[in-house]
């Protein structure tokens, strides 16, 4: 379900299909970072407390007023800046490009509730040149939000999720597969591995999924995806010299007893191991999607941040707010 109140203001005009020399590929191995979708023992209890403590009291409670941010500040071409969404969306800018990552502007996922109303809608926005979804989830893949951006832009998506965007008004449709790359304009694109998994629905788990490395020739953002802990952020470190990281901290405290996502501790030893030199948080305060309380993941960084001596390096920012770097 999604509303949105602001109308579609530009935005690129609708393309038959952008030229496909702007793309191309190289190869990569196969890789086994796949979580299992079999949940760990003690989940039937998991699930009643989550229903009782999580998710019924926020059916119950009204929803959150939005911040106000008046428009978005455009960076300067040798600058990164990233606008906060909400959850693991992210408006992004680099070198003279406007980029989208897994925009949702949902209301509700089922009887999941947003919890704080969106603080830019996608009418909001400057006009988007390109759009990257991590994977298929449909807290990462809204429909909906897709399509209201979709003018013909390319979008790029992992191997295996290409088929769910292609009505959505995009042009062309590029899936990569962990280490592939993809390049446009003066921008490069690597989908990078991740731990977690890639299904829609229970039977399409061949579907791909991962974070991205956008590389200008002088810049790098690192936006992670979905992923619990892996030995895999020290390969991503050691490929790219990482400016900004986008990482999730939300959602660790599973009802399925799945290790699928990162908690705000991890997140920090990733954010080490990525060797980066900051870091943004993503994958909280939207949806209640974990057992811990919605505040928990950003009051955890913030103490771990200061405990760590990071907390120049860490923002923690406030969705319809932008971060420059």
């Amino acid at each position: 379900m999604i509303h949105d109140p602001a109308p579609d203001h530009g935005g690129p005009p609708l393309l038959s299909r952008p030229e496909r020399k702007s793309f191309s590929f190289s190869r990569r191995v196969e890789d086994g970072n796949q979580v299992g979708l079999r949940p760990t023992e003690g989940w039937r209890q998991r699930n009643l407390q989550f229903l009782g403590e999580v998710l019924i009291p926020t059916l119950l409670a009204p929803r959150k007023p939005s911040h106000f941010f008046d428009g978005v500040p455009l960076a300067d071409s040798d600058q990164i800046g990233v606008t906060w969404l909400g959850h693991a969306g992210f408006f992004a800018q680099m070198a003279g490009m406007n980029l989208i990552i897994d925009p949702n502007w949902a209301l509700w996922h089922g009887p999941v509730k947003r919890v704080r109303h969106p603080c830019l809608w996608a009418g909001d926005l400057p006009p988007t040149e390109l759009v990257l979804i991590t994977h298929a989830h449909f807290d990462h893949l809204h429909l909906p939000s897709l399509r209201r951006i979709a003018r013909g832009q390319p979008i790029i998506v992992p191997k295996g999720v290409g088929s769910l965007v292609k009505r959505c008004g995009f042009g062309e449709i590029t899936e990569l597969d962990t280490w592939q790359r993809a390049h446009y304009r003066d921008l490069h694109i690597t989908l990078t591995p991740a731990r977690h998994w890639g299904a829609r629905m229970i039977h399409d788990t061949h579907r791909s999924f991962g974070g991205y490395l956008i590389e200008s020739t002088e810049r790098t953002l690192f936006h992670c995806g979905d992923s619990s802990m892996f030995e895999g952020f020290k390969e991503i470190g050691q490929r790219a010299s990482i400016d900004l990281a986008l990482m999730p901290i939300g959602a660790y405290d599973a009802p399925s007893g799945r290790p699928v996502h990162m908690n705000p501790e991890e997140a920090l030893d990733a954010f080490e191991m990525l060797r980066a030199q900051h870091l943004v948080p993503m994958h909280h305060d939207t949806f209640p999607l974990g057992g811990e309380p919605i505040h928990e993941p950003a009051e955890r960084l913030a103490r771990a941040a200061v405990q760590r001596q990071l907390e120049d390096r860490v923002r923690i920012l406030l969705e319809g707010e932008t971060a420059l770097y």
